[in-house]
């Protein structure tokens, strides 16, 4: 399968699973859904030798017609911020995630195969320390055929909108590392 074009939708929904059902259910002509912020909920209570209660299995909402990307739960208090849905259709282009090039618990690496060739995107979420954009320009990584960077980046400026008064040192990080990949 050889594709020209993705249409990818990305949303940051404030923790509200809701939102992200509904994404799922209606936004089946996107090939790529990019969420920010989705809230690690109680899927189910696993037995567990140890306690009575069982143990929580701590989820994100999934879908049938969708493969979900994510790092791990780490622990409660460490949650990854983000999650990356590709459309099933997709599936023969071979979705990998990439943990060990950008190791950062808010930035998703993830790469495909189109015409023998690898591409990648991604999802970040960038907190208001911005710690997940001074990672991006800190960290030197050689990603070559990058696509896309998408996300919530958490920046107010005049540079995008102009109703805003204000321009912000971290909207030059965002400069830099777009300039770093090609983008």
């Amino acid at each position: 399968m050889i594709i020209r074009d993705i249409k990818i939708f990305s949303q940051n929904i404030q923790k509200n699973n809701l939102i992200v059902n509904v994404i799922l259910e209606t936004k089946y002509n996107f090939d790529i859904i990019c969420i920010q912020e989705p809230s690690w909920t109680t899927i189910h209570s696993l037995p567990s030798s140890r306690s009575c209660k069982g143990k929580e299995l701590v989820g994100i909402p999934n879908h049938p017609n969708w493969l979900t990307f994510s790092k791990n739960l780490i622990s409660v208090n460490n949650f990854p911020r983000f999650v990356t849905y590709i459309n099933i259709r997709l599936s023969s282009l071979c979705f990998s995630l990439w943990k060990d090039l950008l190791n950062h618990r808010d930035i998703l690496l993830v790469s495909f195969f189109n015409n023998n060739d690898i591409f990648y995107l991604i999802n970040i979420y960038s907190d208001y320390s911005q710690s997940a954009l001074k990672y991006l320009k800190d960290t030197k990584v050689n990603i070559q055929n990058l696509l896309v960077m998408t996300g919530d980046f958490n920046i107010r400026d005049n540079l995008w909108d102009l109703l805003y008064s204000h321009h912000l040192s971290q909207s030059d990080n965002i400069f830099i590392i777009v300039d770093c990949f090609n983008l």
